[in-house]
This record gives structure tokens, C-alpha cells and sequence, in this order.
């Protein structure tokens, strides 16, 4: 069986390849779906509704079932930001570490006991049909660090962000340990009964 997993990410799809190892799938990027310069806008203002509405436009395209998910960073001493508009919020074209770099910014006066953050992530499996329809969540709570990290075992804000027991952001953590405490490996455990049932029954 196929499954389609909305991202041309190859850190992401590395992630969800070492999460779902254990299902008898085949997982597909939009790349090998031929579908990789699709761009699914995320209007709503839920990481739900945008990780619902991301899987049904790849599965509708693509036939196949597709996953997908709206993950973001939720810093409390930015009343949230950047939250749903994680990938947006430095603004068009810029890159992960010019994004750590405005957040930064930002929490430069932020003394270290009101740095607390966590990232979240709700993935959503959805077929073409919309006879499948499953979403699940996870979270890691942490805080943002002074300075990025030096590892490259993450993308996006992982060079900021230092969960809680660790003394090194996510992106300095191993590749295996960071898949059993991150946001996106907690939400894919929560996903794997429904989807080991769907793939059951086909």
C-alpha cells in the first residue's frame, strides 16, 4: 500500500520513514508523486484544520491516502508567534536559520525563566475518498535558547529550541533520541493504531 506523505522535505521524510517503519507501506514523497511543485496554501488558523485541509488536497490529486501535517513553534513570551505562521513568519524565501534568527531577535531581553516554548504538530491522514479522515497531536515543551546549536540532526526552528532535560537544542540530539521526544514523533505514535487499521483492511 501506498501512502503519500504531503512534504518535499527529505529530513522530514526521513523522520516519518524511521516513525512508521513498522507498517507494511510504502511511503511517497510529493516528489516520487510526481506532485512536488504543489503548494497547499494553510489559511485556517489551527494547526487541525491546516494539517486536515493540507492531506485532503494531496490526497484528492494524488488518489492515493496522504498524510500531512501543520506543525509550528509556540513561544509564550510571543504571546504564541509564531505559531501557525512558523514557515511564514520571517516573511517569503527565507531560510530556516533566517527565520532562528528573527525569533532571536526578538527574545534578546527575554531573561531564561520566560523563554518556555514547545512545538507542536497534528498530523492528519486523509484519502482520496474522505472516507479516511484520522488526526493526531503531540507536543515537546522547552525553551528558546541565546544562540543556535550546532548540529544538523534537525530543520526549521530545531537549532533554537532546547527541550526540556536536554542541554542542547533538537537539532544537536540524535537523530533516534530526537524521534522519541519530538513533537512530530509523539503525534505520528498517536497515528499509528488508525493507520496500522487502515492498512489492515485493505
Amino acid at each position: 500500500m501506498d501512502l503519500l506523505i504531503g512534504t518535499t522535505n527529505p529530513g522530514k521524510l526521513r523522520e516519518y520513514a524511521a516513525l512508521f517503519g513498522g507498517l507494511p507501506v510504502r511511503l511517497l514523497s510529493l516528489h516520487d508523486a510526481g506532485l512536488g511543485s504543489m503548494d497547499v496554501e494553510e489559511p485556517f488558523d489551527t494547526f487541525a484544520e491546516n494539517a486536515r485541509h493540507k492531506a485532503a488536497e494531496y490526497a484528492r490529486v494524488s488518489g492515493l491516502l496522504a498524510l500531512a501535517d501543520d506543525t509550528g513553534l509556540v513561544v509564550d513570551a510571543l504571546d504564541g508567534r509564531p505559531g501557525v505562521y512558523s514557515k511564514r513568519y520571517a516573511g517569503p524565501g527565507k531560510t530556516d536559520a533566517e527565520r532562528c534568527h528573527v525569533i532571536l531577535s526578538e527574545m534578546a531581553a527575554v531573561p531564561e525563566k520566560r523563554r518556555t516554548a514547545r512545538f507542536v504538530c497534528v498530523l492528519a491522514a486523509v484519502s482520496a475518498d474522505g472516507a479516511i479522515n484520522e488526526t493526531a497531536y503531540g507536543a515537546v515543551e522547552g525553551q528558546i535558547g541565546y544562540t543556535p546549536g550546532t548540529g544538523n540532526q534537525g530543520f526549521g526552528y530545531d537549532a533554537i529550541f532546547i527541550p526540556n532535560g536536554y542541554p542542547v537544542p533538537l537539532s544537536d540530539i540524535p537523530f533516534a533520541d530526537k524521534n522519541n521526544l519530538s513533537h512530530r514523533g509523539a503525534a505520528a505514535r498517536a497515528l499509528l493504531p488508525a493507520l496500522r487499521r487502515i492498512v489492515e483492511s485493505n
